[in-house]
C-alpha cells in the first residue's frame, strides 16, 4: 500500500514540476504588469507645466498670492511682537493682541483657501485638456511594450520602479508636444 501511494506522490510532484516550468510561459503570453500615475504623469509634462506657469502669472491670482504673502508677513509680525512684549503687557492688551493674531490667521487661511482652490481647478482644466493625448500615449505603450495589465498607481500596495510607466508616458507626450 505504501508503494501505491507513493507513486502518487511521484505522480503528483512531477506534474507539479512541470506545472511550475510552465506557468511563468502562460503568464508572459498575457502580457506585461505595468503601473501609472495618470495624473502626474500629465501635470509633469511640459505643457502642463507651461499651463501652470501662464495661470500663477495672470494678473488675478497673482494678486491674491501677492495678499496671501502680506498677510503672512503681517501675522509673523503680530507674533514676534507679540511674544515680545508679552511680559509688559496687560490682560487686556494680551487678549486684544490675541484676538487680532487669530483675525489675521483667519484671513490668511481664506486666502489660502481660495489659491489652492483656484490651483485645484487649473489643474483640473490642464488635465481634461491633455487627457486624450495621455489616453493616445497610454494605448501606444501598452502595445508596445506588451502590457496586459495595466493598474492605476494609488490602487497598488507595492510595486518596483520597474513596473511604474509613469516617467514614459510624460516623456512621449512631451515628445508629441514637440512635434
Amino acid at each position: 500500500m505504501v508503494g501505491k501511494y507513493g507513486d502518487v506522490w511521484m505522480n503528483v510532484r512531477f506534474w507539479l514540476a512541470g506545472l511550475l516550468l510552465v506557468l511563468p510561459t502562460v503568464v508572459m503570453a498575457q502580457g506585461k504588469i505595468a503601473v501609472v500615475n495618470l495624473e502626474q504623469a500629465i501635470l509633469q509634462t511640459d505643457v502642463a507645466q507651461q499651463r501652470m506657469e501662464e495661470f500663477e502669472s495672470n494678473e488675478d491670482f497673482a494678486s491674491d498670492k501677492a495678499q496671501f504673502d502680506a498677510l503672512r508677513e503681517e501675522l509673523d509680525q503680530l507674533v514676534k511682537d507679540f511674544q515680545r512684549d508679552q511680559a509688559a503687557m496687560s490682560e487686556e492688551g494680551q487678549v486684544a493682541a490675541r484676538q487680532k493674531m487669530a483675525s489675521k490667521q483667519s484671513d490668511l487661511e481664506y486666502v489660502a483657501k481660495k489659491l489652492q482652490t483656484l490651483q485645484t481647478q487649473n489643474a483640473q482644466r490642464v488635465m481634461q485638456e491633455l487627457a486624450p493625448q495621455a489616453q493616445e500615449v497610454l494605448r501606444g505603450i501598452i502595445e508596445t511594450d506588451q502590457i496586459g495589465l495595466l493598474l492605476q498607481q494609488q490602487a497598488v500596495i507595492h510595486a518596483d520602479l520597474g513596473y511604474n510607466i509613469t516617467a514614459k508616458v510624460s516623456d512621449k507626450m512631451n515628445q508629441m508636444g514637440a512635434e
